[in-house]
């Protein structure tokens, strides 16, 4: 039955995850992202991580979201700019760029972790029956992880100075 809800959520991801990337409509791309975002905290759910799952939706499928849309809106990205790459060379570079993502990913799915990043069988279980699974994600995230959360907190940061920066231009 796990089985059965994994592959229906999985290729809802999938469809949803393509819908989103193939409308023209951003506001419509970014609630296709959102039923994207749903069917993998649903995966999460199968894979009896729930603390991720809510984290899932409360922080990607909601506030993340509003903000896509909020500088969707206040971009006024409704119609399409006159410098988008189309016909034959924007789709020669789609592929192009489809390629090296996918050899990418192939190149990653065959690397071994070093010894350093694994942890030991049976870690992240003895964490979890310590602290619960809130302080099991809580520690690496604030102590291991910290100079990259900080690193993506201040890449938001900039990116919403630059929204607001180009929503005001002159037009």
């Amino acid at each position: 039955m796990t089985l059965t809800f994994f592959w229906i959520f999985g290729v809802l991801a999938m469809l949803s995850a393509l819908l989103c990337i193939t409308r023209k409509n951003p506001v419509a791309c970014a609630l296709w992202l959102v039923v994207t975002l749903f069917a993998l905290a649903a995966l999460f759910v199968l894979l009896d991580a729930q603390f991720i799952a809510v984290l899932q939706v409360l922080v990607y499928a909601g506030a993340i979201m509003v903000l896509f849309l909020f500088v969707i809106m206040l971009l006024n990205l409704g119609r399409p700019a006159p410098t988008d790459i189309k016909g034959p060379v924007g789709l020669l570079i789609a592929a192009l760029l489809a390629g090296m993502l996918l050899f990418q990913l192939r190149v990653v799915s065959q690397a071994t972790l070093p010894d350093a990043i694994r942890l030991p069988p049976g870690t992240v279980a003895a964490i979890q029956q310590q602290q619960g699974m809130v302080g099991a994600v809580a520690n690496p995230l604030f102590d291991a992880y910290l100079v990259p959360f900080e690193i993506a907190s201040v890449l938001l940061l900039a990116a919403i100075v630059g929204a607001v920066v180009l929503a005001k231009r002159k037009l």
